[in-house]
């Protein structure tokens, strides 16, 4: 397959003087509707050169990399369909026929990646119709594919619109495409919507390669992937010029970077991790099984209560220092006066250990009364002495976005009748065992909310997640996302969810324990408190910045020297 997708195809006989054939007038119908021609330099025409069927093959297989195929190798060359048919398209293509390209060969990668979202169906246990909640679901799952869709199309006109106007050579091609698509990725995880960055494609299984996050974040990876991709694409497209000298050398930096790269990781990897007696933690995790739609209820209320005061007290009795819930464990606003007689927070003054407890907490924001979606500490007087609330709401689930609009067509998803205030991004999560990393659910993807706590001196991650309703297949790549951010940051995680998969993750990435989905399950781990800090925590995302300014150094460069 990757012979056909990266290669200069061979000849096909001509099927007559005055006579098209079939795929030639195939490609006069693409040409007039996507001005892309699919013939050779002699003028013969072959199906499988289309540039569209080569972004969709590559599109397919970077859509393999994550779960559940978990194919990670194949996205060292994924990309190279769409960098190769970008780059080989006549001169001054349409900016409508490069953005097609890249909004095919992403929308496809992202749409099965997300596939999971259609799962939010059916959501008629809210009295929301079928083919309303069949709506919603499609709505979710398009829109934030589209969103992705677009931002690489960007890129793919972006890098052919540069390379055009500043002559690059392909060595400058492959800073200025790594750049652009790093940049465009960290600007994607500034927003609401962020999930399959490149970098994740190789998580949970690829540890080595992961652990260049050490250095400037999930960024070191997705660079890695796309310069390494552009030099499979730049190397075929040599070979087409019958510059075989050019593409031997491509080959040969190719080779270098993928070996070199794995090697620092490798290193990283490989550094041992301290487990002094005076840094562990036992943590009791509790995994509650208790779907969102029968929680809700009164007598699901009453079942979430009893089952996490049980197991509370079955896991201090096992020698827990603190016990984790999942996110919103406890559907209910926590205020000291209304949970003053609860069972659990009875359950904490008689055994006087720590609880981190999810949960909905009052605010007042410019006057109004809102919800925070919470994860809370409560100490051995019951009383809440530390609280992190989410920042990262869900769009549609948590808040409505665009809500003068959207509004009126959509109902809020969310499991409380109040509207969820994001928490501040400078917050820490103070306990009375140390300072901790906080994320809870759809957060694990953003890397910058554990980087920055962890420089505030967080010496351990711990996330709190519902994961319900969806399948296993969105449950690993959650857990995925955690392992990262354990990597990045040199810190014990653990994570726990409502309904899977729960999980113990070291410093290196190596998954210790992982819950069943869709049961419930409690369990005590040992982890260890760290104050390391990587070169990522102190410095962030730098990697990206100093391949922009190169890129533009180099576009600069070869300007002046074709002027």
């Amino acid at each position: 397959m990757l012979y056909f997708l990266i290669l200069p195809m061979g000849k096909t006989h001509a099927r007559g003087r005055n006579r098209p054939s079939p795929v030639a007038k195939a490609e006069g119908h693409w040409r007039s509707r996507f001005g892309i021609a699919f013939s050779d330099p002699t003028g013969h025409a072959h199906w499988w050169r289309s540039p569209l069927l080569s972004c969709l093959m590559g599109g397919i297989l970077m859509g393999l990399t994550p779960e559940p195929v978990n194919a990670w190798p194949l996205a060292w060359i994924a990309l190279v369909p769409l960098w190769r048919s970008v780059m080989a398209l006549p001169a001054l293509p349409a900016t409508g026929t490069v953005f097609r390209l890249g909004f095919l060969w992403s929308g496809v990668y992202h749409g099965i990646a997300l596939s999971w979202i259609t799962a939010l169906h059916p959501l008629t246990w809210m009295g929301i119709p079928w083919l309303a909640s069949l709506a919603i679901a499609l709505f979710a799952w398009a829109f934030i594919t589209g969103l992705g869709s677009v931002t690489f199309g960007l890129w793919a006109v972006l890098l052919r619109k540069l390379s055009d106007r500043c002559q690059l050579n392909a060595a400058s091609r492959i800073l200025v495409g790594t750049a652009l698509w790093c940049l465009l990725e960290t600007l994607l995880s500034w927003g609401p919507l962020y999930w399959p960055s490149l970098s994740y494609t190789q998580s949970p299984h690829n540890l080595w390669i992961l652990h260049l996050g050490q250095l400037a974040g999930p960024m070191t990876v997705t660079g890695a992937i796309v310069a390494i991709n552009g030099c499979w694409a730049e190397m075929s497209l040599r070979r087409t010029t019958a510059t075989t000298t050019r593409s031997k050398s491509l080959a040969l930096v190719g080779l270098l970077l993928i070996a070199g790269l794995h090697g620092v990781g490798g290193m990283l990897y490989n550094q041992p991790l301290p487990t002094s007696p005076q840094a562990a933690l036992k943590i009791g995790l509790i995994q509650g099984n208790i779907p969102t739609r029968v929680k809700l209820t009164p007598e699901g209320t009453r079942q979430a209560v009893e089952r996490y005061t049980q197991s509370y007290r079955d896991l201090v009795e096992q020698g827990a220092d603190a016990v984790l819930t999942p996110e919103g464990a406890i559907p209910e606003v926590w205020s000291r006066i209304y949970q003053a007689q609860n069972p659990l927070r009875k359950a904490v003054l008689e055994k006087g250990v720590v609880l981190w407890l999810g949960t909905f907490r009052p605010a007042i924001h410019n006057q109004m009364r809102y919800l925070t979606q919470s994860l809370v500490n409560l100490d051995a007087q019951g009383e809440v002495t530390s609280q992190y609330n989410k920042v990262k709401l869900v769009p549609l689930g948590e808040y409505i976005p665009f809500q003068a609009i959207l509004g009126r067509l959509i109902s809020r998803l969310s499991p409380v009748d109040s509207s969820l205030l994001p928490g501040d991004t400078q917050q820490v999560f103070e306990t009375p065992l140390g300072r901790a990393v906080v994320g809870i659910c759809y957060e694990s993807a953003y890397s910058e909310l554990f980087r920055r706590q962890t420089a505030q001196g967080g010496q351990w991650i711990m996330t709190a997640s519902n994961n319900d309703p969806y399948p296993p297949l969105m449950m690993r790549q959650h857990h995925a996302q955690d392992v990262m951010r354990a990597v990045e940051n040199d810190r014990w995680s653990v994570r726990v969810t409502n309904t899977g998969i729960s999980g113990v993750v070291t410093p290196h990435g190596k998954t210790l324990w992982l819950g069943p989905a869709n049961q419930y399950v409690t369990h005590l781990t040992t982890i260890y408190r760290q104050q390391s800090q990587t070169l990522y925590a102190r410095w962030g995302n730098w990697l990206t910045y100093l391949l922009l300014l190169g890129a533009i150094a180099a576009s600069l460069i070869s300007l002046r020297y074709h002027s």
